[in-house]
């Protein structure tokens, strides 16, 4: 008898509950995991949908009507209007402001945190571990333990009370730096960069064919994170900043809300611009980011695995 005949396929021993149990303990989980999201999506979605709907109602409809009802269309271009004409568009300057420091903060930061990132990964030049170590501390510090040393140094160079206080902190960019080693050592091959610099080619156009075509999901990940912290940047512009012409949108907003009625009612003056209103320049605030998210959502995602996959 052949050996293949021999060997007897082994039985299963049927367990009646197994499966079910099985799939009872699936679809518990399941559950259990739609309901953390449910509660997590309340809890962070609740207060921006708060945001939407309170320029629809006038003053007193925010104290008494439900908090996530619609009041009018008609109110959403009274309070836009009034947002628009407080103290003469002091509120639009502001706006520029915000947008002149984040641009210009973003192309510099970028455009060092990249080039420092892939000469740290694939250069070997004496003091290189020591710049890796001191961008990593310089990452878990505080931002704001930061802000009195850079203001002295502002003030050394005269640039107190101009844009440049506010642009050349904010450029500074560590994590971006340290981001771009981790991606530039984990995707650029030894081999390929080797034999480019045996064909004559230099660093510079290294960097320039090999470095930055493959670094566009690193680009759009680094743009949006300096976005969106210099965007929402607020301690740092009101140390620099005294001058209400020069401020970026969250100082000025603190300062706007703070001496009005929206927040304060003790301060009761005539000004047109109430609890509508602050929302509305709330709501100003959050749609840029949203925005900018939505537009760099395929790089941010994609971004986010950077250095987690060696090739």
């Amino acid at each position: 008898m052949d050996n293949a005949q021999q060997i007897k396929p082994k039985r299963r021993l049927f367990r009646p509950g197994r499966s079910s149990r099985a799939d009872e303990m699936g679809l518990a989980g399941y559950l259990l995991r739609l309901l953390v999201l449910v509660v997590f999506g309340l809890f962070f979605f609740l207060p921006l949908f708060w945001l939407l709907f309170a320029p629809s109602k006038t003053d007193n409809q925010l104290l008494n009507m439900n908090p996530l009802a619609f009041g009018s269309l008609e109110r959403y271009i009274v309070a836009w209007i009034n947002m628009l004409e407080f103290n003469d568009g002091q509120i639009v300057t502001w706006a520029f402001n915000s947008i002149y420091y984040v641009v210009m903060s973003l192309l510099l930061s970028v455009a060092v945190a990249v080039p420092a990132g892939y000469a740290l990964a694939i250069m070997r030049f004496a003091g290189r571990t020591l710049i890796l170590w001191l961008t990593m501390i310089t990452m878990i510090i505080p931002g704001s333990a930061l802000v009195l040393p850079l203001f002295l140094e502002m003030n050394l160079v005269r640039l107190i009370n101009t844009p440049w206080s506010v642009i050349l902190p904010s450029s500074f960019f560590p994590f971006g730096v340290y981001l771009s080693f981790i991606f530039f050592k984990t995707s650029l091959h030894r081999d390929v960069l080797a034999a480019a610099r045996v064909d004559g080619c230099s660093e510079w156009q290294l960097f320039r064919h090999s470095g930055l075509p493959l670094a566009r999901t690193l680009l759009g990940l680094l743009a949006f994170l300096s976005f969106t912290a210099n965007w929402n940047n607020y301690f740092l512009p009101y140390v620099m900043l005294n001058k209400s012409k020069l401020y970026n949108l969250p100082v000025g907003l603190q300062a706007l809300i703070s001496g009005t009625t929206a927040i304060r009612p003790t301060f009761a003056t005539d000004l047109p611009f109430h609890r509508a209103e602050a929302a509305l320049t709330g709501l100003v605030m959050v749609l840029p980011v949203a925005i900018v998210f939505l537009l760099t959502q395929r790089y941010v995602v994609s971004g986010a695995f950077t250095g987690s996959i060696k090739q």
